[in-house]
């Protein structure tokens, strides 16, 4: 699993029908002190995540392994929302500290 930041959605109305009724986010990657990247990519999100949120994602054949992506042509999945971590005893993100 690798962390991420949603910082924007993406619509496409001429998809897969496999794809039909999924959404579309733009993640930008952080590394594991919670620094972004200047790398993106699209995922499919699968647990309701929002703008702003830190996600935790699946990338590669294991994208397809959730309950809303099973058999769909993804590389990416939102599978879980972050409400806190950790990094050598110090908090490095806390979801109810977020402004």
């Amino acid at each position: 699993m690798l962390l991420g930041k949603v910082i924007g959605t993406v619509v496409a109305s001429q998809k897969d029908t496999k794809l039909e009724g999924l959404k579309f986010q733009v993640l930008q990657i952080l590394d594991i002190a919670g620094k972004p990247s200047e790398t993106y990519v699209v995922a499919i999100d699968a647990v309701g995540a929002g703008v702003g949120e830190v996600v935790m994602y699946a990338a590669g054949s294991s994208a397809r392994q959730t309950g809303a992506t099973h058999n769909t042509p993804c590389d990416a999945v939102i599978m879980a929302i972050v409400d806190a971590w950790t990094l050598e005893g110090k908090t490095v993100y806390n979801k109810s500290e977020e402004g």
